[in-house]
């Protein structure tokens, strides 16, 4: 186990704004970055980064947390890996403690298939590196490809002797189990039978995003015609082709700095321009270009360059990814090798300056290129022309922006000599008809869902209602009467008021404010008069004495345990420690305290200063807020008093109304409106 002072170094010295921008490309919105969601397709930013509260949130998904979170949401990671991670970024040596026979027991099934790839990683390129046949076979095919040193080592390339078992005996010696052997691909089981499958290759390791081995590629160094070319691994838990890019990890950086990414076909065309001094390339590594993929490279940057080698058939057949790249709002632009070359083959037969020079002043725009590629079959054939006019437009129908269609239709008719207005007129029935398929997808969709759940599906208890969530958006910074959130529906006020105090302490918890009360004075003729008393106090101490006085209890679980961590806290600390709570051990706690807090920031999304829309500061309604929270929860939970009361006496027809107690708990809850300014 990780060490307790290993664990604090990490939270101390991480920042979540540089973990997150390794997968997203973030962007100054204010104090805090915005960008993507890396965890659903959209167009528009809604997920949020905080580098004052070290804490993020993902609005479409409702995802958030800190660093140590991000990790384990991303990249499905433990606890203990988020963490050997962040410590191997920020060089932080990691203290440990031995793992008990009961801990490692607990590891999932995908952990040990990370493990059992890992392992097949360093000891494929150990292999190589290390042994006679390994340096003869393997590392003399690379040396060969012109590949150095450095380079082996950064993709951390191998090979797998040509023995029916070498690896699997092996991994087996290493007490890895023959089960994620299996389920990884890396070793076939067949009846009592285990061999390898990459026998006599040089090994491809497919990292993710975050440098874990997800699968192998596999190219077979003799001529066996009966055997594939490159073997990839299967599918698996962790391993889907069609939703990782070959490169992407030692791409992500240069991808995000140079705004834009080159997409290639195979591993070695990925090898050999990082090599080159092109780092920002990624491969789809033989496979058809898929949305998923797309959306990897959409994380880091919306411009692409897709490179094609000088084979006719390939580029018709790879094509057809442009408009999935167009789907995505993406720019793309096109590149294509003389006859005979390949990217690989190109970036070995000319220097790095001229690989540079060649990529800038080849690359054109998609339109072009697809026009000059398709007018070469229509020999000027009205009824062919017609058919690359319409493949065009469809293409351009693809772009979700309206004004990027326009221009697009001026350019595709003056290169084709052809009237906007035909044009336009084709574009307008393409977007009808795509309208009317993703109508009927979705009408679909809803259909399915219904069929799968209940008639009347009940509110989440532990989560406030919509109606919450819609005032919380018009409220100026949420500081409002969240009692009149209550609409014709009927919602669970207790939920919206549990959740506005813990938002208040999360926030003003350690705000300084005055408050007032009333003080009943009695004069010796026994006539009362009431004064106005004013006092300082902190927002958490007033709301505690508030609560206290009343024995009150959330509802809600989690909020009460925030709440009593909260006022531990303010026994230990004498003030409300926001980073404890967003690093707490309860993921329940953390989760919600860093929800609350990204909630603040959700308007920045909006860039509302920029439309000249601006809010009222907190802080001067904070008094305000403080008691409107406050006496409204009492309220409420009068009026359920009230209710129970009434509810008793109805069904026990034995037991007598106590109008007394209930005309009291009314007298109350009248005060209560009346210091609401509420009419009733």
């Amino acid at each position: 186990m990780i060490s307790r002072s290993t664990i604090d170094r990490v939270f101390e010295t991480a920042r979540v704004e540089e973990v997150i921008g390794e997968f997203v490309q973030l962007k100054k919105a204010g104090s805090n970055f915005k960008g993507l969601s890396p965890f659903v397709d959209e167009k528009s930013p809604s997920f949020m980064v905080s580098p004052v509260k070290q804490i993020w949130k993902d609005f479409s998904t409702g995802k958030g947390g800190n660093a140590i979170s991000f990790l384990m949401e991303h990249e499905h990671y433990s606890y203990p890996e988020a963490i050997k991670w962040l410590a191997k970024k920020y060089n932080i040596e990691i203290e440990e403690t031995e793992q008990t026979s009961e801990e490692k027991a607990q590891m999932n099934e995908r952990e040990s298939m990370f493990l059992v790839s890992s392992f097949a990683r360093d000891y494929f390129h150990n292999t190589m590196l290390n042994s006679n046949l390994g340096k003869a076979i393997g590392l003399s095919y690379f040396k060969e490809r012109g590949f150095t040193d450095e380079t082996i080592k950064k993709f951390d390339l191998g090979y797998c002797i040509d023995e029916w078992d070498n690896f699997t005996k092996a991994a087996l010696e290493k007490g890895y189990d023959l089960k994620y052997l299996a389920s990884t691909g890396l070793t076939i089981v067949k009846e009592n039978k285990q061999f390898d499958r990459f026998k006599g290759r040089v090994m491809f390791p497919i990292h993710s995003m975050s440098g874990r081995i997800l699968g192998f590629g596999g190219r077979i160094l003799t001529s066996d015609k009966k055997a594939a070319k490159y073997l990839n691994s299967p599918e698996s838990d962790i391993y889907h082709k069609s939703k990782i890019l070959y490169g992407i990890y030692q791409a992500k950086k240069e991808i995000a700095k140079q705004d834009n990414c080159f997409l290639v076909e195979g591993y070695t065309d990925v090898i050999s321009f990082n090599q080159s001094g092109v780092e920002n390339v990624v491969a789809s590594s033989g496979t058809a270009l898929t949305s998923d993929q797309i959306r990897l490279v959409n994380r880091l940057t919306k411009n692409i360059t897709v490179l094609f080698d000088g084979d006719a058939a390939g580029i018709r057949a790879s094509i057809r990814g442009i408009d999935l790249i167009l789907e995505q709002g993406m720019n793309v632009k096109v590149v294509q090798f003389p006859d005979g070359e390949d990217p690989d083959s190109f970036a070995k037969a000319h220097s790095n300056a001229e690989l540079k020079e060649y990529l800038e002043n080849s690359a054109q725009d998609f339109i072009n290129f697809k026009v000059s590629l398709l007018l070469k079959d229509s020999n000027n054939d009205p009824i062919k022309k017609a058919s690359v006019i319409r493949d065009i437009v469809t293409s351009i129908s693809k772009i979700p922006d309206s004004i990027q269609r326009e221009v697009y239709i001026q350019e595709c008719s003056r290169i084709m000599e052809i009237s906007e207005r035909v044009l336009f007129s084709e574009l307008a029935q393409l977007l009808k008809k795509n309208l009317q398929e993703r109508s009927k997808a979705n009408k679909q969709k809803t259909q399915q869902q219904h069929r799968k759940q209940p008639s009347n599906p009940q509110q989440d208890p532990n989560e406030p209602p919509p109606e919450y969530f819609m005032q919380q958006e018009s409220a100026q910074m949420g500081l409002v009467k969240v009692a009149d959130s209550v609409s014709t529906q009927k919602v669970d006020q207790l939920a919206i008021l549990e959740n506005e105090i813990i938002r208040i302490l999360l926030l003003f918890g350690n705000e300084e404010v005055e408050f007032t009360e009333e003080v009943v004075n009695v004069d010796e003729n026994d006539k009362e008069t009431i004064a106005i008393r004013k006092y300082l106090n902190t927002v958490s101490a007033e709301i505690y004495v508030h609560l206290h006085d009343d024995e009150i209890e959330f509802s809600n679980t989690t909020f009460q345990e925030i709440y009593n961590e909260i006022i531990h806290q303010l026994n230990q600390l004498e003030k409300v420690d926001i980073d404890g709570l967003i690093n707490h051990k309860n993921t329940d706690i953390a989760n919600t305290v860093t929800s609350i807090l990204m909630d603040e920031e959700k308007h920045q999304l909006s860039n509302w200063e920029g439309q000249n829309i601006f809010v009222t500061g907190a802080l001067e309604v904070l008094k305000k807020a403080v008691n409107d929270a406050v006496f409204n929860l009492r309220r409420v939970l009068i009026g359920e008093k009230i209710e129970e009361l009434m509810k008793e006496a109805t069904e026990n027809s034995g037991v007598n109304i106590d109008l007394e107690t209930i005309r009291n708990y009314t007298n109350l809850k009248m005060r209560l409106f009346e210091k609401l300014n509420r009419v009733v």
